[in-house]
């Protein structure tokens, strides 16, 4: 199979999820390369490596992100011990990179265009896929006690549509676009808010905070948004419970997952291991 640190992995998507999925890979050695989209959605994007689409290069914790151009450029960053962003939705720059491994881990409910014949062992993050057929490996996403769990074989559950809680709250702690337009801030993640605090506007429509508490999550100003997209994130907990600037134990969790996944594969126990599957 090669070196670890001879071992490319191309990580569909750049938010805060598979952000933490990147440095776990990254802490093993592995040859990370980001492929994103031009106007990335994430909310929580001061943990998301996909800001490096905006400002050309940003750093969470220890890593260290950098813009690129054109894919003859990634080998430069990683000798400097960054790890590079490429914009490719459709993933075209993986003939040029061969990655052994690709990961899907865009979140968005669906698939998005991965298949199994991307990479010699290919893992998705969620539902929207079918281990063994779609992707290698399904990872569980879903908070609980099979958060992380691997599927070799079926899907992992599907989109509740509802979020997970944090201090009580779930759905009424997230904010949807209430019209199309662009994005201007008014607050800024970290921001201690009110219940009807102004947050932003879309457009000309205004914004406004469904309830007390940190501001978590904010989508990138000046994109265009639809009307109906998550654009926001407020936590109710206690403002010294609640961290916007380091990585989620949800996003560690998953790391971690997707790192066994690979190591299995690597050292070749993927083939020989049966894992149930609730589908």
């Amino acid at each position: 199979m090669g070196k670890v640190e001879e071992t490319v992995i191309a990580i569909r998507g750049g938010g805060d999820i598979a952000t933490g999925v990147i440095q776990k890979l990254y802490h093993a050695g592995f040859k990370v390369v980001i492929l994103e989209t031009a106007q990335p959605l994430a909310i929580r994007r001061t943990v998301a490596a996909c800001n490096a689409v905006f400002w050309g290069k940003y750093q969470v914790e220890d890593l260290h992100i950098e813009k690129i151009q054109k894919p003859e450029e990634s080998q430069s960053i990683w000798q400097q011990d960054k790890i590079p962003l490429l914009i490719d939705p459709e993933g075209k720059s993986l003939t040029f990179f061969k990655p052994m491994v690709v990961v899907d881990a865009i979140l968005a409910k669906k698939n998005l265009g991965t298949n199994i014949g991307m990479a010699p062992f290919t893992v998705a993050l969620g539902p929207g896929f079918t281990a063994a057929e779609d992707v290698d490996v399904v990872v569980e996403t879903m908070r609980g006690h099979n958060l992380g769990r691997l599927f070799f074989s079926g899907k992992a559950l599907a989109n509740t549509g509802v979020p997970g809680k944090l201090g009580g709250k779930s759905a009424e702690r997230v904010v949807h676009s209430p019209a199309t337009g662009k994005v201007k801030h008014v607050r800024k993640i970290g921001d201690h808010v009110k219940k009807d605090e102004l947050l932003f506007y879309v457009g000309d429509t205004a914004v406004y905070s469904p309830l007390e508490g940190t501001l978590r999550g904010e989508i990138a100003e000046d994109l265009a948004i639809p009307k109906g997209l998550k654009c926001a994130d407020v936590d109710p907990r206690p403002s010294q419970d609640v961290d916007c600037f380091t990585i989620s134990d949800k996003a560690r969790a998953l790391g971690g997952a997707v790192l066994e996944a690979v190591m299995m594969y690597l050292n070749k126990k993927t083939t020989t291991t049966v894992v149930s599957s609730r589908s």
